[in-house]
């Protein structure tokens, strides 16, 4: 029944004024509110509303923060500058870092999805690489999306416990990584060339980043590691 799903809430995306509206209008992939439901859950989409973030989390049972074409804010971890490949979404950021502190604050079950993960990852106090190509001398294509690469899964992780897997196969579609994943934070995945896929934070109900997207189903451990997220919302 319904009523038995917990409420997940799943970060918007924005864009201007343009093309599909005359004005600004929130957008996000169908698959995000669909596996969410798969997996037992019941989606609802956030707006970009800091100032509410705290009345839309009390009625929450826990938090996605989605992806998107865009990158966080250097300035958020601290860099000097940023590098010309980076651009902002800087209403959405300060809404979805909103939500991610009080969600942290409550100890409410979060699951960061590619940007989300950087987001989660500066949140928990780590840095990011702002240009995978320039600071990762042959690293991998990541920005690929299909069909891409293989990922080493860190054992007796949250990670490991939830996917039931050693490794898994993933969808790859950014340009930055977690550099540092912060003094609250671990490493739970890794590509074969180092680059960091996946992170969590030790002793929370469920706190946990990756930077794939599971809404794919790319891998069978995506479907696993939804579920797990859906049950340590109940």
């Amino acid at each position: 029944m319904a009523s038995s799903r917990p409420v997940i809430g799943l970060t918007l995306d924005a864009e201007p004024a343009g093309l599909y509206s005359r004005w600004p209008w929130y957008a996000l992939r169908a698959n995000y509110a669909e596996a969410i439901a798969a997996a037992g859950g019941l989606p609802f989409a956030l707006p970009h509303l800091p100032d509410l973030a705290d009345a839309m989390l009390a009625r929450l049972d826990g938090l996605v923060v989605t992806g998107g074409a865009f990158d966080v804010d250097p300035a958020l971890y601290g860099a000097a500058s940023a590098h010309p490949s980076v651009t902002l979404k800087s209403a959405r950021t300060l809404a979805e870092m909103a939500l991610l502190r009080g969600a942290l604050a409550r100890d409410m079950p979060l699951l960061g999805i590619c940007g989300g993960e950087q987001l989660l990852a500066v949140a928990l106090g780590g840095r990011l690489f702002q240009h995978i190509p320039d600071a990762i001398p042959g690293a991998l294509e990541h920005e690929g999306h299909e069909p891409g690469h293989d990922i080493a899964i860190m054992p007796e992780s949250l990670l490991a416990r939830a996917t039931g897997a050693e490794g898994m196969h993933v969808n790859s579609s950014h340009h930055q990584a977690v550099a540092e994943p912060g003094s609250h934070a671990v490493v739970n995945a890794r590509a074969p060339d180092g680059v960091i896929e996946g992170i969590e934070a030790p002793g929370r109900r469920f706190c946990l980043g990756v930077q794939w997207h599971p809404e794919f189903h790319t891998d069978p451990g995506d479907a696993r590691l939804l579920a797990a997220f859906i049950a340590a919302c109940r």
